[in-house]
């Protein structure tokens, strides 16, 4: 029950938006009775940010090549080709979008997803190959910023290419300097 409303949830959001999201209309999309849908989630919000969560976290997993480069550009590139379809357009959308019947949870959303990334920029530190001084999370926001930005206001072609050329900019200036001199 829970993986079909989960995925009728985003459907739902997809299709109608924050405010065409409700409880009971994501029960008919899952086939599902309304009162398991509150029993289990308690209220729309709870519901909401469970499937947007498990969403984006499904469809971008941490990966672990050993140079954070790399895992950088995959975790990035695979954000870009999500962030490029209609669903992760709306899905970003939504995640964004403000509605004042709703307590405003968007923090704790997108600091426990940055977080995901930042994990990748601390083994970066840990290997040597990033500055011990590194903000992790800097660098993380330095590049989600900017698909985001493409994603939701220029219209800009989002691909692999434009993530992988985010993930060398961000990371050049996180990259270990030499000693001063004397």
């Amino acid at each position: 029950m829970r993986s079909a409303v989960l995925a009728a949830a985003v459907d739902v959001l997809t299709e109608h938006g924050l405010a065409g999201t409700t409880v009971g209309a994501v029960a008919r999309a899952a086939g599902v009775h309304e009162t398991s849908v509150y029993r289990r989630w308690g209220t729309r919000e709870n519901l909401i940010l469970e499937a947007l969560t498990e969403q984006l976290d499904a469809a971008m997993p941490v990966p672990d090549t050993g140079r954070v480069h790399d895992d950088l550009v995959a975790y990035f590139g695979t954000l870009a080709r999500l962030l490029a379809t209609a669903q992760g357009e709306a899905l970003l959308r939504l995640s964004v979008e403000r509605d004042d019947s709703l307590p405003d949870r968007r923090l704790p959303y997108w600091t426990e997803r940055l977080e995901r990334g930042a994990v990748m920029v601390r083994r970066g530190i840990e290997r040597g190959e990033l500055a011990p001084d590194a903000d992790p999370g800097l660098v993380i926001e330095a590049v989600s910023g900017a698909l985001f930005t493409r994603a939701l206001i220029s219209g800009a072609p989002l691909d692999e290419d434009f993530a992988a050329r985010l993930v060398t900019l961000a990371l050049t200036g996180a990259l270990p300097r030499p000693a001063a001199g004397p």
